[in-house]
């Protein structure tokens, strides 16, 4: 008997859905940095992710029986790649531009199919590299800067570290996906990014919280529903999506930041609009599958 085709928008749900999630990514850019305006840097990511963590936890509540500790390992291997990309990615901020932030965390997306190749001998498609070089090539025009930009300040350096763990982020949700229960595994990955940020922020000098305002609660509440989607939604659809072509996709937030910026009275110079067109025609090169390349890549297996 032959299988029902599923209808398109089915078969790429989970690709929607990372798609949908930069969306949201792109919203909170100047949510945190009014926040920013309250709070210290890494206690701010800390306390946002302790309102994730809450927020996932009441809503995931049945699914934490039969915790295992593998899944334990699984959270604290996230979530302690979590903390170090939003960490010194926040660090960084204090002492580089954000143009510079932004073009030195966008590594990630060549990072991810070249770690994998490294780790798990993991070979990437080749559509999968074009892809990954238009991506970065765009967020290079996105952010206005360039490789001469690049000095290796100590700001920059914890930035290009951020990036390697938010690389590893991606790679190591798909790798747990599959292998666990992945609503227990998000209340883990949150907690345990909130416990290490708030062991982080003592290294960094900020040893005092921030004092109650109540836009800062406000903003901690509704960042903290945000991320919850976001690691929900991550850890869901990776099961699914090749993390080569994840790091892609999510490397499509700067233009919806950029969006929304516009939005709200900014405006892009050319060479950034060139840029996001470069992001868009990477995600849609990590998609395509030339039929020359995989008869070539099925005669070369």
């Amino acid at each position: 008997m032959q299988a029902t085709k599923l209808p398109m928008w089915k078969a790429k749900l989970p690709q929607l859905s990372l798609i949908l999630i930069t969306i949201i990514w792109g919203t909170t850019f100047v949510v945190v940095k009014y926040g920013l305006s309250f709070s210290s840097p890494v206690l701010f990511v800390a306390l946002r992710f302790m309102a994730a963590a809450i927020a996932v936890t009441l809503i995931s509540w049945k699914h934490l029986k039969g915790m295992t500790t593998f899944e334990v390992f699984a959270g604290a291997v996230i979530g302690l790649t979590i903390t170090l990309g939003y960490g010194t990615q926040t660090v960084g901020l204090q002492t580089i531009s954000s143009s510079e932030s932004a073009f030195l965390t966008a590594l990630y997306v060549p990072l991810v199919p070249i770690l994998l190749w490294l780790l798990f001998r993991k070979k990437p498609y080749v559509m999968t590299w074009l892809g990954a070089g238009l991506a970065f090539l765009g967020l290079v025009f996105l952010t206005g800067n360039g490789f001469g930009a690049i000095q290796l300040s100590s700001g920059q350096v914890l930035t290009l570290l951020g990036s390697i763990a938010i690389a590893l982020e991606i790679i190591f949700i798909s790798y747990f996906a599959p292998r666990v229960n992945t609503r227990r595994v998000t209340v883990l990955q949150l907690i345990f990014a909130s416990v290490f940020c708030f062991m982080f922020a003592p290294m960094v000098g900020e040893t005092q919280l921030p004092d109650f305002h109540p836009h800062l609660v406000m903003i901690l509440v509704g960042l903290g529903i945000a991320s919850a989607c976001i690691q929900l939604v991550m850890n869901w659809a990776q099961e699914m999506v090749d993390p080569s072509q994840a790091a892609i996709i999510y490397a499509g937030e700067p233009i919806w930041a950029s969006l929304f910026g516009r939005l709200a009275g900014e405006r892009l110079p050319a060479l950034a609009l060139l840029g996001g067109l470069l992001v868009v025609l990477g995600v849609i090169a990590s998609e395509w599958r030339p039929k020359f390349l995989q008869k070539r890549q099925h005669s070369q297996s």
